[in-house]
């Protein structure tokens, strides 16, 4: 999870998605600039939530309506430093604190669609296998333009999960 400036809760990796990038590329970019991480991404996502944009939501418009697409991220590599280090914080905590400190009730649905799926053994491989492997999940908000497409690594691979080249 990362921290943000002046505020004691948590929030998972999340951001915009560029016209030329897919979804998949987009949350790898993220996990990447916000939280200094590199692995792979699951190739489902977890769901969609839709919720407003932080710097539109208490102004009574119709604008800043994010929906938003939660993947998790087997992460493989942790960077001493990264793009946004100086903005946010990088926290690893257990299942139970990120409950409890992430700021959004949407993301802690989204934790809780990660820990179903990990105990059903679905794509991310045996359950014994997951138990020592940091799973992480990893936002990325998009609009109604965008196209889900295939997943992607985050810079590295795994056999348990589909790749495709870039």
């Amino acid at each position: 999870m990362i921290s943000s400036p002046n505020r004691d809760d948590l929030v998972f990796p999340k951001g915009g998605w560029e016209n030329d990038e897919t979804m998949h590329e987009a949350a790898c970019r993220e996990a990447l600039e916000e939280a200094g991480v590199k692995g792979v991404l699951g190739e489902t996502p977890l769901g969609q939530w839709e919720f407003r944009s932080k710097s539109k939501q208490n102004n009574g418009s119709l604008q800043g309506g994010c929906r938003g697409y939660m993947f998790a991220l087997r992460v493989t590599e942790e960077l001493d430093s990264w793009p946004e280090q100086a903005i946010y914080g990088r926290k690893w905590v257990s299942i139970e604190d990120a409950f409890r400190f992430c700021r959004y009730d949407w993301m802690r649905e989204a934790l809780r669609k990660l820990l179903t799926s990990l105990s059903e053994n679905t794509e991310y491989g045996p359950r014994e296998e997951l138990d020592a492997l940091p799973l992480r999940p990893v936002i990325s908000e998009v609009g109604s333009e965008h196209q889900i497409s295939s997943p992607s690594s985050c810079f590295s691979s795994h056999s348990s999960v589909q790749q495709l080249a870039a």
